[in-house]
């Protein structure tokens, strides 16, 4: 199964679209546009199977009307919890999306980012949408900082070897806070030295792995000893969701004067 990103709104929100395809079908998750899609669809001739998305905010799915009226034989998952009105199968926690015979998707409760988010994963890839970004996390959109805590922590449970893919490419903002959060961080400096982005031009593969996020992300690393120490003089208590918020209110600063 291969994995390319789609830049979408670029110069706006700089999201990435990822379409999951073999020789003659695709998926889709996020499509926050859709003429990119529908061209790689026909460039590849691509049979449209299913669309999924993490969260209904308008990045994530605008493109979904017309993919439908362009393969209206695709089926839509989404959260659960969201009432947008494409969604035909809502999804929840420890439920299973079977892709084809060969590429099924098992689904995270996640929310934090927004109520409604869920990610996707198997033991390839990780699809988490606005929860995690490569260096850095979404803002908090109307969830709490408890349930964002809670789902950062969940997704640190999974395995490292997972492919990381998240919907948006904001990698050398997050890594200059990180570098500024973690600044002691050897692993870290080793990504920053090696990382050269090339939006928007198509991402073939992963963006990184979830054992790269767990070394270098601060926001899966809130309460490791030395961040940990930071977050609590800079007002933090001992919990979780404290430590989580104390660093997305400096991280919402540092993007302020950025």
């Amino acid at each position: 199964m291969n994995i390319v990103g789609l830049p979408a709104l670029v110069g706006t929100y700089d999201n990435y679209i990822w379409v999951i395809h073999n020789e003659k079908e695709a998926w889709v998750v996020d499509p926050g546009e859709s003429e990119q899609i529908i061209e790689f669809l026909n460039n590849n001739q691509l049979v449209l199977k299913a669309i999924l998305i993490t969260h209904q905010h308008f990045d994530h799915v605008d493109g979904v009307e017309a993919l439908k009226e362009h393969c209206p034989n695709c089926t839509v998952y989404g959260p659960e919890k969201s009432n947008h009105p494409t969604i035909q199968v809502k999804c929840k926690e420890n439920d299973s999306v079977q892709l084809n015979e060969r590429f099924s998707l098992k689904v995270l409760d996640t929310p934090g980012h927004t109520k409604d988010h869920i990610a996707y994963y198997n033991d390839e890839a990780l699809f988490c949408g606005d929860t995690l970004f490569t260096a850095g996390c979404g803002r908090i959109l109307g969830g709490s900082v408890e349930e964002f805590s809670s789902s950062i922590l969940k997704l640190r449970q999974l395995p490292d070897t997972l492919g990381f893919y998240c919907a948006h490419e904001y990698t050398n903002t997050n890594l200059a806070f990180a570098k500024l959060a973690e600044p002691e961080n050897i692993q870290l400096q080793q990504r920053i030295d090696k990382t050269d982005i090339h939006y928007p031009a198509i991402h073939q593969g992963p963006q990184s792995t979830l054992g790269e996020e767990k070394l270098t992300n601060p926001f899966l690393r809130f309460d490791t000893p030395a961040l940990k120490a930071e977050l609590i003089k800079r007002g933090a208590s001992n919990s979780a969701s404290s430590l989580f918020a104390e660093l997305r209110s400096w991280k919402d600063q540092f993007d302020k004067s950025h």
